[in-house]
């Protein structure tokens, strides 16, 4: 594997996160410690039930590093599973629930995993090849011939301590990239950059008897940096196994939650709850949005009716350049994502691998102590991905494409792919999309390149108009035509009743793209 080395932001970690979770149990057994539907962990059962998971896997056979993998919602026993896996000193690999049955079949073999835990509603999308696979399958809360029942496994596994000796330098989780077709890319965090990561826990109180509320899957690195931090902190974590706007804010009234990650498109769907202002939220102290750019006006939304501090990150699965916004702190940047977390660097290139000018876009690229230890199995993948200054210092290309503000705040304009070039010139979707979501008919917008045979390629809006719309689309694509200069315009303007994201939100553009291209090539 190639190594990367990346700048030591203060004190280097020496603690691992299995360390502390064992720390933690001890120092307050009877403290709260998980929360899932009706399932309450105290600090000690939880401690136990991870020791059962850890047992349960030595017992099998499974050896230090070994991949594990997991596919299932959340849930108390995922939860307990993830940690029992890092106790035993193996490696998590969360299987992602989007994911196609063939791309799973492939993330599995790419990562030879020793075994699977699948939940009952899960079950269909693996069924039909672990039968022929070399691989233990354990079933979470079903029965069926050729799994064992995790929950019988679980009680009859040793309820001790294995103290299984962890290195910083071993593997802590296995996130693939992924989810539909193609070669999947398996990231590889390792104990030391998670470690590193816990030095938001106390700036954030995640050690101050935290209640955080999670309601994005746990397969996904924008939890686990929400999760892992409120454990770390001996804090509370309470887990939604799926998310709904309004069940969410009973959830932080009832508990009086006050930490939380969100993602964009959950935040947007919570802000338009119906009776949003009824619900007693005081609780909140500090809510996290990352995993795409949340829109200003949205920001706006939330700083003025949800109490606590709103803080965006900006960043990659694979960890490099990172940038905060703490956006109540800077009411006239929420177009943007902030400016670069301590110990972070961030430099813009061009296609040729130059950096540009300040003021001008380039594709990002990061550096910073959080950094991927590469992709599982793939230095050619791990190699590409890599962009070296003139110290030959690694940086983690981005995919994305944004510019630096006079005040350094980073201003993202696009992803690389979803850049649109037309006529030979760059156009950005963001841009389009951000004078579609302005208008007061439209409620959620995406732009995409499609066939021209005089451009090459040509601007085609998307959008979910708003309930009552009475203006045509005619009259939405004119008056954002009016806004955008000649080489932006939109070519046609198109309605959905929603469009495709991702589990975490991200609008899936390849899938709006696919139909449009493949009808050109017949």
């Amino acid at each position: 594997m190639i190594t990367i080395n990346p700048p030591s932001s203060g004190t280097p970690p020496t603690r691992s996160i299995v360390e502390a979770i064992r720390d933690n149990a001890r120092a307050h057994p009877e403290k709260l410690a998980l929360v899932c539907d009706q399932t309450r962990l105290t600090w000690g059962a939880f401690d136990t039930q991870i020791n059962r998971a850890a047992n349960l896997l030595l017992g099998q056979g499974m050896q230090k590093g070994d991949r594990i993998a997991i596919l299932s919602p959340n849930s108390a026993d995922y939860a307990v599973l993830f940690m029992g896996i890092l106790r035993a000193g193996g490696c998590v690999t969360p299987l992602s629930t989007m994911a196609s049955g063939e791309a799973l079949q492939k993330m599995l073999a790419d990562c030879s995993a020793r075994a699977i835990f699948v939940a009952d509603q899960y079950l269909d999308l693996v069924a039909d090849f672990l039968g022929n696979m070399e691989i233990e399958r354990y079933a979470m809360d079903f029965t069926a011939p050729g799994y064992i029942s995790m929950t019988e496994a679980l009680q009859a596994a040793p309820t001790t301590d294995p103290m299984v000796p962890i290195a910083l330098k071993d593997a802590f989780n296995l996130i693939y990239s992924s989810g539909t077709t193609g070669t999947p890319k398996g990231i590889v965090h390792d104990h030391w950059m998670r470690a590193a990561q816990m030095d938001r826990v106390t700036p954030n109180g995640y050690d101050d008897n935290a209640r955080t509320l999670i309601s994005t899957p746990l397969y996904s690195n924008t939890t686990i940096v929400s999760f892992i931090p409120t454990l770390f902190g001996g804090s509370t974590v309470y887990l939604m196994p799926k998310f709904d706007a309004r069940e969410y804010l009973g959830i932080v009234q009832a508990e009086r939650i006050t930490h939380t990650m969100l993602v964009p498109v959950q935040y947007k769907r919570i802000m338009d709850v119906p009776d949003f202002d009824g619900f007693d939220l005081s609780s909140m102290r500090v809510k996290f949005s990352t995993s795409a750019p949340l829109r200003a006006d949205v920001k706006a939304d939330v700083l003025a009716r949800f109490p606590g501090k709103l803080i965006e990150y900006y960043g990659l699965t694979e960890g490099g350049g990172v940038t905060v916004l703490v956006a109540d702190e800077h009411p006239d940047k929420l177009h943007t994502v902030g400016k670069l977390a301590p110990g972070n660097d961030i430099r813009l290139i061009d296609a040729e691998g130059r950096e540009v000018p300040q003021g001008q876009v380039g594709e990002i690229c990061g550096r910073g102590p959080t950094m991927m230890a590469g992709y599982f199995g793939r230095d050619d993948l791990t190699r590409d991905y890599i962009w070296r200054n003139e110290a030959g210092e690694v940086y983690f290309r981005s995919g994305d494409m944004g510019h630096f503000d006079a005040d350094g705040f980073l201003i993202l304009s696009d992803r690389k792919k979803d850049m649109i070039i037309s006529g030979g010139l760059n156009i950005y979707a963001n841009d389009l999309e951000l004078v579609l979501l302005a208008d007061p008919d439209v409620t959620d917008a995406a732009v995409i390149g499609v066939p021209s045979e005089q451009w090459g390629e040509t601007p085609y809006g998307l959008v979910v108009l708003r309930k009552g719309a009475s203006r045509s689309l005619d009259d939405i694509r004119a008056d954002a035509n009016a806004k955008l200069g000649k080489s932006q315009r939109l070519s046609g303007l198109e309605a959905r009743d929603d469009l495709p994201r991702s589990t975490i939100g991200k609008i899936l553009k390849r899938e709006l793209r696919a139909p449009f291209w493949a009808e050109a090539q017949t």
